[in-house]
């Protein structure tokens, strides 16, 4: 979570390479507050632990005083290692508390050693970290990355709850525990909430009253407070996003212009991949043997494709490299712990076309890998690529030295696993809502973790690591929000979001449009919503939308809710639905027409100017569609202006039924472009 105090720090925040070079920026300290990780099952919620407090990331070196604005307290329900007299919170991590009642009365009583807040798993530091983590210099993992590490608000005060009880089970988090855990840090204080964590995808209409996340959500808005999660990491499923309720601020994630990359060598040819860890002889030729050859006899040829536990025969893969397919979507560890157990000496992952596409994941795997696309790039001009789909049997490859790479293009490219809309729970919502770096994120960890999270893992004691994920992209977000509340400080949660959304890009480093991980395929406000965040666009936006808590109840009531479930979101207050209201008239930064028929639809927004005075003209496009801005430039005289406009979209006989186009609107002064992306689909 994050609070803000009157001190004011120059700090730096921008997204590059090795996380943000940087740019100068006036910002107060603040709370950021976080809770984790990403999939709930069966109203239940993975999160993770929460924070290892004596991570540098937490150092409370030049930060001040904690300012009289907080309420937490000095609670801090962190044990202390053995044989340390210093106090787990500090300055900078200025609260911890855990909450396990939900899990403990379905599951028993937790041993007393376990009743603590800190971090065995190592994901709450690191997505902690990304947010509001100190500046760190030399961070790397077996030596690779090498560069200052910081989070998105540096200069922030964070406060961690947790919520999540087992090492090993992805089902042991309730979802009563995270609504307490949110509910308690806001009267704490925070200014803001990092919820890495999301439900399965749903089409149930009634979500957005059930779902812990969704009603956490709802209290902090009403309290001033912004809360951003994950989109999820069920892509490229379509409709697969979860946190859809339009006052959740919903991340995608994406790939950084930095690698960690290593390369097989096969004879004079090379097949670039990704990869942590290699420390086999790089002039050393290995034999290559499939998973499905190496099998074991019971085994099946689908089991043993994916390396899964108990499928290889160590008398065919001892001292070779195992070639397997990729299975998971973001963690593929307990593959290589396979080969491993069997006496191998490497492993290479090839990704599935349909599934990882071409986003490579470096991973802290316990032997020598290199993660693979199914296709493979060409290593020299006009020279054709004679590597098959899949290395065979028998094949000798070297394998090379895993380095950092800085520069790569294009960037970003949206992540294979990263959630896809539409949104199923309420579709004028377009979700997710943008899109930050999930790949390969370098940060804090847990020193009790072992680098790959597996319990056969014994390699431990590691500052930092290499995470995947929406998890991961959540709390680059939550950091950006937490700069602009500091120089924006009475700013709604909505105008800070609409600023993050309206200045988010869709082209990548090479000026061209994002592209998705499969090949050939350009990404659409689906997989990124509005884009990918620009955080130095965002502190300036120009103008914004704003909302308030009356108009996300009236556009319940435009959905057609009922007024008792509208009231008991809104904490048991009653709300009586009035007038007349459109769910498409929401004023949200983005617009989406799901279902249109051939008569014209009239959109109403309105924009509130945060800058000089100035005049935008307005610019609508949407391929297929008439679309029309009445007025088409709006003149602002003073900050806090409001100006209203309508867009009028219609569908012609020739327009595609029952297929989503893509537009978008802009308004421009000269200086700033408000973007705003259009998803429409003729029913």
């Amino acid at each position: 979570m994050i609070i803000l105090d009157n001190f004011e720090e120059s700090c730096s925040y921008t997204f590059r390479t090795k996380y943000f070079d940087p740019i100068l920026a006036w910002v107060h300290e603040i709370f950021v507050g976080i809770i984790l990780e990403e999939q709930f099952v069966s109203g239940k919620e993975k999160c993770s632990e929460c924070v290892w407090p004596e991570s540098m990331s937490f150092s409370d070196r030049g930060i001040g005083p904690i300012p009289a604005k907080w309420r937490g307290g000095n609670i801090c329900q962190i044990n202390k290692l053995n044989a340390s007299n210093k106090l787990p919170c500090n300055r900078k991590l200025i609260g911890a508390r855990f909450f396990n009642n939900a899990y403990e009365s379905a599951n028993g009583k937790l041993p007393r050693s376990q009743q603590t807040a800190r971090d065995f798993v190592g994901h709450g530091t690191h997505t902690l970290s990304t947010a509001g983590g100190n500046f760190v210099r030399g961070a790397s993992i077996f030596n690779i990355g090498n560069g200052t590490v910081k989070g998105g608000s540096p200069k922030s005060r964070v406060a961690t709850y947790k919520v999540c009880w087992s090492l090993t089970d992805a089902t042991s988090c309730y979802g009563a525990d995270v609504l307490a855990a949110i509910d308690q840090a806001i009267d704490d204080g925070v200014d803001l909430i990092s919820v890495s964590a999301g439900g399965s995808s749903t089409t149930n209409s009634q979500e957005v009253f059930t779902d812990e996340v969704s009603i956490g959500a709802f209290h902090a808005i009403a309290r001033n407070i912004l809360l951003v999660a994950s989109a999820g990491n069920d892509g490229p499923t379509p409709g697969s996003v979860v946190n859809v309720a339009p006052w959740v601020f919903t991340v995608a994630a994406s790939t950084l212009d930095r690698d960690f990359s290593s390369s097989i060598i096969i004879g004079n040819k090379t097949i670039t991949g990704a990869s942590l860890f290699v420390n086999l002889p790089p002039n050393k030729s290995f034999t290559v043997v499939t998973s499905t050859d190496a099998k074991l006899a019971n085994a099946t040829n689908r089991d043993a494709q994916f390396c899964r536990p108990g499928t290889l025969d160590p008398s065919k893969v001892k001292g070779k490299i195992v070639a397997c397919v990729r299975e998971g979507k973001i963690k593929s560890v307990a593959e290589g712990q396979e080969a491993l157990s069997a006496g191998a000496k490497g492993v290479i992952l090839r990704n599935q076309p349909q599934i990882n596409g071409r986003t490579l994941l470096s991973e802290p795997h316990v032997l020598s890998t290199i993660s693979y696309p199914n296709n493979h790039t060409r290593t020299r001009p006009h020279i054709a690529d004679l590597i098959p789909t899949e290395i065979k049997s028998g094949t000798k490859i070297r394998m090379s030295k895993a380095k950092t790479i800085y520069g790569r293009k294009p960037a970003p490219v949206m992540a294979s696993y990263s959630s896809r809309g539409p949104n199923k729970v309420q579709p004028s919502i377009l979700k997710p809502d943008v899109t930050a770096p999930g790949v390969n994120i370098l940060a804090a960890y847990s020193l009790f973790a072992s680098a790959s999270n597996l319990i056969t893992d014994t390699r431990r004691g590691f500052p930092f690591n290499v995470m995947q994920g929406t998890s991961m992209s959540c709390p680059h977000v939550a950091g950006t929000a937490g700069l602009i509340k500091t120089l924006h400080p009475n700013w709604t949660p909505a105008a800070i979001k609409s600023a993050i959304m309206t200045t988010a890009s869709t082209r990548d480093n090479t000026n061209k449009p994002i592209r998705d991980a499969f090949d050939k395929t350009l990404a659409n406000p689906f997989a990124y919503g509005s884009g990918h965040i620009q955080p130095n666009s965002a502190i300036d936006p120009g103008l914004v939308y704003d909302l308030t808590i009356v108009d996300y109840l009236n556009f319940l009531c435009a959905s057609g809710y009922n007024q008792q479930l509208i009231s008991s979101l809104n904490f048991n207050m009653t709300f009586t639905c009035s007038g007349s209201h459109s769910t498409t008239d929401l004023n949200y930064p983005s617009i989406t027409l799901p279902n249109l028929g051939l008569n014209v639809v009239n959109v109403t927004r309105t924009v509130t100017n945060v800058g000089p005075p100035s005049t935008y003209f307005a610019k609508a496009q949407l391929s297929g569609y008439k679309v029309f801005v009445v007025p088409s430039f709006l003149k602002f005289k003073k900050i806090g202006e409001k100006k209203t406009f309508r867009i009028s979209v219609q569908a012609t006989r020739v327009t595609p039924r029952r297929k989503y186009e893509f537009g978008e609107l802009k308004w421009t002064n000269g200086k700033h472009i408000v973007r705003s992306p259009i998803t429409v689909r003729r029913k």
